[in-house]
C-alpha cells in the first residue's frame, strides 16, 4: 500500500531516507569484491573474464566467443517484429535529432592587439557502452548511449552486455545496436566488463569513456576506474517524483508510479500533491493495479519500501520538497506546469502536463534517459554528445599583446615563487628579444 504522509517534517525525513537508500554497509562490502575483480581482469585479461562469466552468469565461454559474430547480428533482424524495428528506427531519428541540437560548438574570438581565445571540441578516440541484462532487455538503453556517441563523432564505439541463457543475446538489443551504428559487441557483463573496458584485454579494447547503467557491482566498478577512464555518472536505482494537483487523473498518476516501481525493488515512486482526495484515490489505484501486475513481487517491494504520497498545502511547497529530493524524473501533472516549472531547480528530466508520462522520455522523445539519480541532479545532467567529447582551450598572443601583460604576469609569478614562469615572458618582451 502507498503510504500517505501529511506532516512536512516527516515528509522531509522520508525523502532523505529514500534518497540515501543505497548508502549502507553492504555497499562497502561489495566494493571490496569489485576491487578484486578489477585487479584480476587487469592482470589476467580474458582468462579472468571467462572465469567470472562462468561464476556469475553461469555461461561457459571461450575467448573466441566473447565477440558477437556477424552471422548473429544478421540473424537478429529475423527475430524481431516489423513493428519493433519501426519503433526502434523512430526512436533513433528522434534521439539523433535532439542530440545534434545539443552538440557543443568550437569557437574562436579575436580581441584587441591580436589576442585570440577559444575552445576546440573533439571526441574521444574510443567509447565503451554498458547495456544491462538481468530482469529485462533494454534496447532503449542501447540507443540512448550509442547515438550521442555517434553524434559526437567517436571513431570507435564498443558495446558490452551480459550473455543470456545458452550464451545468447536478446535480438532487440542486437538490432538496436546496429541501427545506432554499433557492430563491435561483446557478451560480457558485470564489474568484469567494466574492468575490460578500462584496462583492455587481448580481445576487448580499452576505451576512454564508459557509459551506461548497471547493477551495484557495475556502478562500483565505474566508480573505481574513474580517473583511468571517464564515466557518465554513478547511476543508482531509478526514481520518479510526481507533483499533482486536483486536475490530475488518479489512474494515470498511479500507473506512472508503478511504471517506475516495476524497474527494481529499490526504485522510488513518490507523489506530492495538494489534494488529499487525489492522494487517497491514487493509493487505492496503486493497490488495485498491483493485483494482477506481471512484475508484482518486485513492484510491491518498491512501493512498500520506497513509495510514498505526500500531501502539502501549496504547489510551491511541493516544488520545495522536490528540489530537496532532486529526482531523476519529475512529472508536473498540474493545471499550469510551465508556471510551476519556474520553482523547479533540480531534476534530471522534467515532464510537463497530463499527457507526458515519463515513458515518452524513456523511449523516443529524444532527450536522454540516462539521468542523475539519488540527488545527483543537484549538480549533474543527462548524458549527451558532450559526454563523449572534451575541449581544449585555444590561446594566441601577439608580441604587442604579450608586452601589455608582461608586468602583471611577472608580479604574479614572483608572488608564487616561480621564476622560470616569469622568465618565459621576460625573455620574449625585453629589448633585443627575437619575436
Amino acid at each position: 500500500m502507498l503510504r500517505i504522509i501529511h506532516q512536512q517534517t516527516e515528509a522531509r525525513t522520508e525523502l532523505q531516507r529514500i534518497c540515501a537508500r543505497t548508502h549502507d554497509d553492504q555497499v562497502f562490502r561489495k566494493e571490496a569484491t569489485v576491487r578484486e575483480i578489477l585487479q584480476a581482469v587487469r592482470r589476467q585479461g580474458d582468462t579472468a573474464l571467462l572465469r567470472y562469466t562462468a561464476d556469475f552468469d553461469h555461461q561457459t565461454l571461450t575467448a573466441d566467443e566473447l565477440r558477437i559474430r556477424g552471422s548473429e547480428l544478421d540473424a537478429a533482424y529475423q527475430q524481431v517484429s516489423r513493428e519493433l524495428l519501426d519503433a526502434i528506427r523512430l526512436a533513433c531519428r528522434n534521439i539523433e535529432a535532439f542530440h545534434r541540437q545539443r552538440m557543443p560548438k568550437s569557437w574562436v574570438q579575436f580581441h584587441d592587439d591580436n589576442v585570440v581565445l577559444g575552445k576546440r571540441y573533439t571526441p574521444v578516440d574510443r567509447a565503451g557502452i554498458y547495456v544491462p541484462g538481468g530482469r529485462a532487455a533494454y534496447p532503449s538503453t542501447v540507443l540512448m548511449n550509442a547515438i550521442p556517441a555517434q553524434v559526437a563523432g567517436v571513431p570507435r564505439i564498443v558495446m558490452v552486455t551480459p550473455p543470456g541463457e545458452h550464451k545468447s543475446l536478446n535480438p532487440a538489443i542486437l538490432v538496436a545496436a546496429q541501427e545506432a551504428g554499433i557492430t563491435e559487441i561483446y557478451r560480457i557483463g558485470g564489474a568484469q566488463a567494466i574492468a575490460a573496458l578500462a584496462y583492455g584485454t587481448d580481445t576487448i579494447p580499452n576505451v576512454n569513456v564508459i557509459t551506461g547503467p548497471g547493477n551495484i557491482y557495475v556502478t562500483l566498478a565505474k566508480k573505481l576506474v574513474y580517473g583511468i577512464v571517464g564515466i557518465d555518472s554513478l547511476a543508482g536505482p531509478s526514481e520518479v517524483l510526481i507533483i499533482a494537483d486536483s486536475t490530475a487523473n488518479p489512474v494515470h498518476v498511479a500507473t506512472d508510479l508503478l511504471a517506475q516501481a516495476e524497474h527494481d525493488p529499490m526504485a522510488a515512486a513518490i507523489l506530492i500533491t495538494t489534494d488529499m482526495a487525489l492522494a487517497e484515490t491514487v493509493a487505492a489505484q496503486v493497490a488495485h493495479q498491483l493485483r494482477d501486475h506481471p512484475r508484482q513481487t518486485l513492484t510491491e517491494k518498491a512501493i512498500a519500501h520506497h513509495g510514498v504520497a505526500i500531501v502539502v498545502e501549496s504547489l510551491e511547497a511541493a516544488a520545495e520538497l522536490s528540489n530537496q529530493f532532486a529526482p531523476e524524473h519529475l512529472e508536473l501533472e498540474v493545471a499550469d506546469p510551465w508556471q510551476l516549472l519556474e520553482h523547479i531547480r533540480h531534476a534530471g528530466a522534467i515532464f510537463l502536463g497530463h499527457h507526458t508520462p515519463e515513458a515518452v522520455g524513456d523511449y523516443l522523445a529524444g532527450p536522454n534517459h540516462t539521468l542523475p539519480t539519488s540527488g545527483a541532479a543537484r549538480y549533474a545532467s543527462a548524458l549527451g554528445a558532450e559526454t563523449f567529447m572534451k575541449h581544449s582551450s585555444l590561446i594566441q598572443y601577439s608580441p604587442v599583446a604579450l608586452h601589455k601583460v608582461a608586468g602583471a604576469i611577472d608580479v604574479l609569478t614572483q608572488a608564487e615563487g616561480l621564476p622560470s614562469h616569469g622568465a618565459s615572458v621576460q625573455r620574449r618582451t625585453q629589448p633585443g628579444s627575437t619575436d
